[in-house]
């Protein structure tokens, strides 16, 4: 992932930054605990695609 791109994105809904998760080919949003998948090395950047945390999943 490309770190100028990781650098301007932001979530959807809160306008906040977001985590980077390599291993898991996410980006996640700490604040609304959601979890936008990145496929082929692009970014799914909508609310719809995005995974909901569950309470146990820690968020760095």
């Amino acid at each position: 992932m490309d770190r100028k791109l990781l650098d301007i994105l932001a979530c959807p809904m809160c306008k906040g930054s977001l985590v980077y998760k390599k291993d898991a080919k996410e980006l996640i949003c700490k604040l609304d605990r959601l979890a936008f998948p990145i496929r082929d090395d692009i970014p799914v950047m909508l609310v719809n695609e995005a995974r909901q945390l569950d309470a146990e999943e820690e968020v760095d």
